[in-house]
């Protein structure tokens, strides 16, 4: 195939912005490559779609973890995306920054440049902010960002208790402070997800220096000595070379590293035993894996006031035909429409828990699919903002279409132990304010057995229940992998820009911090080239 400047491997929250932002340039050919399919399907635009997605392998990977020593050894199932516009054609549409101290935190580790003062121009670079007009935010990027369009009594009523329980109100959890209880904002146009795709590659896709080839399989990138210059590709059962003098890797936090490790940078070690010929060695890659742990807590209530009755059975029709023509109705709800962010003990910075709820009740089936519960219910998690734990992701095969291992390690911090613990007594107490009280009818998960008063019960329940909630990062972080210009150390022509180089997870959702990082990578690019 004919020689492209860029090369692009993953069209997912930072492929798609790198793809338009470097073929805006009509001089620069630029080729973007996606494993998975067109995002044509409803079900990556009607915004809770996204529950029909998971463990469907048209649109999801479908990852699981190597059994978690601290979750009683469970396996935890890792949803990512599988179509243009990549996990953000399935995530729950939140959209949260992170705070200043999470930035900071970046440089101390090695990002030069990438303090919160110089990510915030491009995160409003991006943003078509649609609620709030000041100088923390933008309005004219390609991201839509709406407020939730379905606000339900029953929201208005956790935000109460919440306010009850002694948190405050936050209007925006984006704005100068994230603490306190508000509605989330959601990447969104009138009532639609807005991926990345939707924002970045639709704009794009008719420039003719830009070729998108889906169902390309990147199976190693390839190298001249310790330059990269292309890579192998399957396609439709057709093995294919692609030349391009700069190579960016955008898979993600799963697959940038296995596609690392299978092209030769990585511990030699490991390569070797795999039969990996070496082109750099770094045990870094694949290390330090990041995820933000949930545990929920449901109560039943009247079906009135849960969301279930209205997405199953034959009430969907009626909700479905909402969304059609109205762009109206509870299928426009992303995961959780409101939240808060709240400080488990004094002296802290800011905020170390996260908790989303939603005026409804799910359980995944024996197949992994989510399904709204039969009884109305409503539901909250939280979540540890900044975890301490680490874990990894290798490969345990040369060939790129075998899962690696994930070992998230969960919980393996002691400090990770007790904050999601003390979260789990914020939220518990959230339930137990008299504002809902007229509206609950009896605890389903913790089951009523749990001591909720003995620490050792509550954890218990912890383990056996936490989850993910789909925030992998740091697998290629700035300062090990790849340097403060997010260029492959110890090799040349090869970059990795996605949530992999974060060397810490954001204090909060990370699709956001991901767009941002593309645009960022994007100028940096662009500026290397002058």
């Amino acid at each position: 195939m004919s020689n492209y400047d860029y090369i692009i491997v993953g069209a997912g929250s930072a492929g798609c912005v790198l793809a338009n932002r470097l073929s805006a340039n009509p001089d620069i050919r630029v080729c973007l490559l996606e494993a998975g399919g067109s995002n044509r399907s409803p079900l990556l635009h009607v915004p809770a779609g996204w529950a029909a997605t998971f463990n469907n392998p048209s649109f999801d990977w479908g990852y699981n973890t190597d059994p978690e020593p601290e979750l009683g050894d469970r396996q935890v199932y890792w949803p990512r995306g599988k179509a243009l516009g990549g996990s953000s054609a399935i995530n729950g549409m939140i959209y949260i920054r992170g705070v200043p101290m999470d930035f900071a935190a970046w440089e101390q580790a090695g990002a030069k440049g990438w303090s919160w003062e110089d990510v915030l121009p491009y995160y409003k670079k991006a943003e078509r902010q649609q609620v709030h007009d000041d100088d923390l935010h933008g309005a004219d990027g390609p991201l839509h960002v709406q407020e939730v369009r379905d606000k339900r009594p029953m929201d208005d009523v956790f935000l109460n208790a919440m306010n009850e329980a002694g948190i405050p109100s936050n209007a925006d959890f984006n704005g100068v402070d994230q603490t306190g209880c508000g509605y989330y904002q959601f990447t969104q146009n009138n009532g639609r997800r807005w991926s990345t795709a939707s924002a970045y590659l639709t704009p794009a896709r008719s420039r003719s220096n830009l070729t998108i080839l889906t169902h390309a399989h990147t199976q190693r990138v390839l190298f001249e000595g310790k330059r990269a210059c292309g890579v192998e590709i399957s396609r439709r059962g057709n093995r294919q070379v692609i030349n391009g003098a700069h190579v960016i890797l955008s898979g993600g936090a799963i697959a940038s590293p296995q596609l690392l490790e299978v092209s030769g940078v990585g511990d030699g070690e490991r390569l070797r035993s795999l039969g990996i010929d070496l082109i750099h060695h770094n045990p870094e890659v694949g290390e330090h894996l990041q995820d933000h742990l949930l545990c929920k807590v449901v109560y039943a209530t009247n079906p009135e006031n849960s969301i279930n009755r209205e997405v199953q059975g034959l009430r969907l029709i009626p909700s479905a035909l909402r969304w059609f023509f109205l762009r109206q109705g509870p299928l426009t709800t992303g995961s959780a429409p409101v939240g808060a962010f709240c400080h488990t003990r004094e002296g802290l910075e800011a905020p170390d828990v996260q908790i989303h709820f939603a005026s409804g009740g799910t359980l995944y089936n024996n197949a992994g699919k989510i399904q709204a519960m039969k009884e109305p219910a409503v539901s909250a998690v939280v979540n540890q903002s900044r975890p301490e734990s680490r874990g990894s992701i290798h490969v345990r095969h040369a060939d790129m279409t075998e899962a690696p291992t994930i070992k998230a390690n969960y919980l393996s911090a002691q400090l990770d132990r007790d904050t999601l613990l003390r979260g789990m007594r914020i939220l518990l107490d959230i339930f137990d304010q008299s504002e809902l009280q007229p509206f609950l009818n009896g605890r389903l998960s913790p089951a009523l057995d749990v001591d909720l008063n003995n620490d050792e019960e509550l954890m218990a329940y912890i383990r056996r229940e936490a989850g993910t909630v789909y925030h992998p990062t740091s697998t290629c972080s700035i300062g090990k992998v790849v340097d403060e210009n997010l260029r492959v150390t110890g090799v040349d022509g090869l970059s990795v820009i996605d949530a992999s180089v974060m060397p810490y997870v954001v204090s909060g959702n990370t699709n956001a911090a991901t767009i941002m990082l593309a645009e960022k990578g994007a100028d940096q690019l662009l500026a290397a080239r002058h």
